[in-house]
């Protein structure tokens, strides 16, 4: 109807995003799908292909894609190249944004490297907001993502209709810095979690029991919980997760080692103890040290099985 496509006209807006990895790349595709004019960028030109092909637009840089934003969306690999993009690289994005954009960092970095850049964009009149995402890879195609969000109030009601094209559930989880708080406790929780079902599922196989058998004794019992819900480790107890095709895809060992990294970090700094945390943290540790950190993090499993 022409009221609706003059309605979806208005809500249109124009959407940087910076960085097209396994997340990246669909969260990108679901703006695109949403009726947004995505300018999209990466340092990989065939990352930037494959979104282009869904109705993305191609920049030639960073600078270029946040050149006429209305939102600049971020989703890099730590705090460093965040803080480089927008503040202290050769051509930082706070150069460039124009007034009044609301730059959204999607990345997992540590709490305080994102309020630092928060702070150094109030200063200067930017709107700079944290929003990591829980969900993984299968969230992102389907935009089903949580979003956990560390912003003012003002800040949050801006961002929560972008989010809401990329997921289901969007949490202001408080202040510049809450967001990175909150997925660091969220992994460190799936740490523990993952790596507490692999050592149950070992015990009962190598105890005569039927893997598949023994997850579903479990999830209808006391230790149920999301990895034996949507996310088994054991190979060919569940269809379309990565521990049934070779561990490929999904959240990387490498990536889950770094995320209880910034667990650890806050730990130290609030003195609040971890120590099933950190014993998660070591396993994942041995684990990556025996040239696993590419795998899925479900892979912990093959620690168990001394393979």
């Amino acid at each position: 109807m022409p009221g609706q496509q003059n309605n979806k006209e208005k809500n249109m807006a124009t959407i940087a995003f910076i960085g097209l990895g396994h997340m990246g790349g669909p969260m990108a595709i679901n703006l695109v799908k949403a009726g947004h004019n995505v300018h999209a960028f990466d340092l990989v030109d065939e990352l930037v292909k494959g979104v282009v092909a869904e109705g993305a637009q191609a920049a030639s840089s960073a600078a270029d894609a946040v050149s006429d934003a209305d939102f600049v969306i971020s989703m890099l690999p730590a705090g460093k190249h965040v803080e480089a993009l927008y503040v202290t690289g050769d051509a930082p994005l706070f150069d460039r944004v124009k007034p009044g954009a609301l730059i959204i960092d999607s990345s997992t970095i540590d709490a305080a490297t994102a309020q630092r850049v928060a702070k150094v964009g109030a200063e200067r009149g930017i709107n700079f907001i944290d929003a990591p995402v829980s969900g993984g890879v299968g969230g992102a195609k389907e935009g089903t993502l949580a979003f956990m969000v560390g912003a003012s109030d003002a800040q949050f009601a801006q961002a929560k209709p972008v989010l809401e094209c990329m997921g289901k559930n969007i949490f202001h989880a408080g202040d510049h810095g809450a967001g990175q708080i909150a997925k660091a406790c969220n992994n460190l929780l799936l740490g523990v979690l993952m790596t507490g079902t692999c050592e149950a599922l070992n015990l009962g196989v190598k105890n005569g029991l039927d893997p598949a058998v023994l997850s579903e004794i479990m999830k209808q019992s006391s230790g149920n919980n999301w990895a034996l819900q949507v996310y088994n480790p054991f190979p060919g107890v569940m269809e379309g997760v990565p521990s049934s095709n070779g561990y490929q895809g999904g959240f990387m060992v490498d990536l889950m080692y770094k995320d209880l990294g910034l667990a650890m970090e806050l730990s130290q700094q609030s003195a609040s103890p971890v120590p099933m945390g950190s014993g998660a943290r070591a396993l994942f540790s041995l684990h990556k040290a025996k040239g696993n950190g590419a795998l899925d993090f479900s892979s912990v499993l093959k620690l168990y099985q001394d393979q």
